[in-house]
């Protein structure tokens, strides 16, 4: 046996490029996604049950909390979409090169910068 395997790996060595972070926060959006419409779903299902479901709702909505949570599932689905369109652009075989892959990632984190700020102004 080899004595000089390692017993643990140290994450905090490991860096990635930012198309990786790009690629694992596309992934991680569409799990939050996920999770965040069935709580839509049953949100929409309690409002439209009648007008005391729909004041409860929109009680619920109008707290902090509340606010947050729902910009969360939006802020996922900004990046998600925008992750999305970078995916399809560069199917159709624009921005393959490591440079356009740099590039891309930018574009990707700061076009959903710029919606996901927009998105909490418009909640707040």
């Amino acid at each position: 046996m080899n004595s000089k395997r390692p017993v643990n790996l140290d994450l905090s060595k490991f860096h990635f490029p930012l198309p990786a972070i790009t690629s694992i926060l596309h992934r991680v959006s569409g799990i939050i996604i996920f999770v965040g419409v069935a709580f839509m779903l049953y949100g929409l299902d309690v409002s439209l049950s009648g007008e005391a479901g729909f004041e409860r709702v929109s009680e619920i909505l109008s707290g902090f909390l509340a606010k947050l949570i729902v910009w969360g599932i939006i802020s996922a689905l900004l990046y998600h979409l925008v992750a999305g369109i970078k995916h399809l652009i560069m199917d159709l075989g624009i921005g393959e090169t490591l440079e356009g892959g740099r590039l891309a990632a930018k574009l990707t984190i700061g076009i959903s910068g710029v919606l996901i700020i927009l998105a909490g102004v418009w909640i707040w």
